[in-house]
């Protein structure tokens, strides 16, 4: 999977409506160290999160599973635009058959796993898929043969609050290995200058189990 940060806004707007709570705009340093740490003193530690609401991020999403967007959707303080099956199928009908060999090559359709028996099923799934479409069924039909481990790409736009709760729960070590991967990447995609608002919701070794 790849993630690429598309836009986001400014500290300096998130503050600016922190400010406007005590028309403090006086105090104000343009999203530099001063208004960085009323962000992080009001959003983070006295939890009035609302605020942190002001920031949003627009990434770009690809090759991520099926089954991982099922995930995404539960996050629903999110806007998904995802890859349309009704009109990218087409990308399929015209391979040559996929066979349980064809690994790298079905790579480009499919999220492989650590399990070989798995793999092996969806390769199969997907030659499946093939078939139907070369017979004439419509996209919108044969949609319903998609193996859960069958790619898609979406752009995703979320504010800083939900973003939070989304690597919170997301990074942890119990969360799907793909959506924990895709938390680790979110993070690590963000502007370096806001990063301290996340750095306390990844998970490590160390964080406490409720993470």
């Amino acid at each position: 999977m790849t993630v690429t940060l598309l836009q986001n806004t400014s500290l300096e707007v998130c503050a600016h409506a922190i400010r406007t709570c005590w028309q403090s705009y006086d105090k104000s340093d343009c999203g530099g160290e001063k208004d960085k740490e009323l962000i992080n003193r009001v959003g983070n530690k006295f939890k009035h999160a609302s605020t942190l609401e002001h920031l949003t991020y627009t990434f770009f999403i690809e090759g991520i599973s099926r089954a991982l967007l099922q995930e995404l959707a539960r996050h629903r303080m999110a806007s998904p635009s995802v890859k349309s099956t009704r009109y990218t199928l087409k990308e399929l009908k015209n391979e040559e058959e996929f066979t349980s060999e064809d690994i790298q090559r079905a790579s480009k359709y499919l999220v492989m796993t650590r399990n070989d028996l798995v793999n092996e099923m969806s390769i199969k799934a997907l030659e499946n898929l093939r078939v139907v479409l070369q017979s004439g069924v419509t996209n919108d039909i044969a949609k319903y043969c998609l193996p859960e481990s069958y790619k898609t790409s979406l752009t995703w736009t979320i504010n800083a609050r939900s973003l939070q709760n989304f690597i919170a729960l997301r990074s942890a070590k119990s969360a799907l290995w793909e959506i924990r991967d895709l938390a680790n990447t979110i993070f690590e995609a963000l502007p370096e200058d806001h990063k301290y608002l996340f750095e306390e919701c990844v998970y490590t070794a160390d964080s406490p189990e409720e993470h």
